[in-house]
């Protein structure tokens, strides 16, 4: 029996790709693909546009021509249609739409998308919806993160959302409880953070400012406990857990962080209920821009970190000690 084979595909730019990277264009193309491998077809040449070799941020332009090479099965890995449960879920999580744009209160534990061993993440399931002919995320949160979470039902309301976070023009702001009792008032860390692999391909950040990327947040104290402080963080730039190396940094990782805090230090917060990482992004904000009015997105902090608020006791007045560093 002759088994169908993959082939060659050539697919026209529309208007909808206008404007779009490559490597973006090909992650939506080839669902299921590891981007590892979409990497190495674009590295090799295999992709064409308009028969020549392109870079992973080359934009396309409407009219072109994108020749994709087969891809073999065992190079899709499967593809898993999410479980109507967590498309209810996320139905239910909507916390704005518009013409323009829909924003979700995304749970801890569920990927902005897919990748890695992660079947399926919010902007896959907010596609298997089938209702929106365009959807695309404007930003990532980390898989442990709970809150606002922005996608774009057209390219032109990607471009102004990409452009906003990329020029530090979005006010974004998250809810963290961090390890310890945070001395003085607010604070701001200016410090260049860079990724790195460590054995077996975990992903790991660290302040770095020879090589790293300019990186500044302002942790504002909002409540004191015994043993921790709770915080409000306004990022001004938006690099792979930043406000987690940063936190870190100051000597007041975030409650629940395994990977840049100490387990030890986290045990009497779990004995309080926390059973993961306490970090939330509760606002964003992007400005007027053209036809697109201010943007104003709210998320309230989840019950399971208010209970953990609630059994961490009456916050503490705030020490009249100055402010360290």
């Amino acid at each position: 029996m002759t088994q169908n084979r993959p082939q060659v595909r050539k697919i026209a730019v529309g208007a909808r790709e206008d404007g779009q990277r490559i490597d973006n264009f090909l992650i939506r193309q080839l669902p299921g693909v590891p981007k590892s491998h979409i990497y190495r077809l674009l590295r090799s040449g295999q992709v064409r546009v308009d028969g020549g070799r392109a870079k992973p941020e080359r934009k396309l332009v409407k009219g072109e021509e994108v020749r994709i090479p087969p891809v073999r099965a065992a190079e899709r890995g499967e593809a898993v249609r999410p479980p109507d449960a967590v498309l209810n879920k996320l139905r239910e999580a909507i916390v704005h739409e518009d013409e323009h744009y829909l924003a979700i209160s995304k749970p801890a534990g569920l990927a902005a998308h897919a990748g890695s061993g992660v079947k399926f993440g919010v902007i896959e399931s907010a596609r298997a919806w089938g209702r929106h002919e365009f959807l695309e995320l404007c930003h990532r949160l980390d898989r442990d993160t709970s809150g606002v979470l922005l996608l774009a039902k057209s390219r032109p309301a990607l471009l102004r959302a990409q452009r906003a976070f990329k020029h530090g023009e979005a006010d974004k702001r998250y809810f963290a409880l961090l390890v310890g009792r945070w001395k003085g008032e607010d604070r701001d860390v200016d410090a260049a953070l860079v990724r790195n692999a460590i054995a077996g391909g975990e992903r790991r950040v660290r302040v770095d400012e020879d090589d790293g990327k300019p990186s500044k947040s302002r942790f504002s104290p909002r409540a004191r406990y015994q043993d921790a402080t709770l915080c409000e963080v306004q990022i001004f730039s938006g690099r792979t857990h930043q406000i987690r190396v940063h936190a870190a940094a100051l000597g007041y990782p975030v409650a629940g962080d395994d990977k840049y805090g100490e387990r030890e230090d986290n045990r009497p917060l779990r004995d309080k209920g926390l059973k993961r990482m306490f970090l939330h992004s509760h606002l964003l904000t992007l400005p007027a821009s053209g036809e697109f009015p201010k943007l104003l997105l709210s998320a309230p902090m989840p019950d399971e970190l208010r209970e953990v608020l609630d059994n961490l006791g009456a916050p503490q007045a705030a020490s009249s000690r100055r402010r360290r560093g």
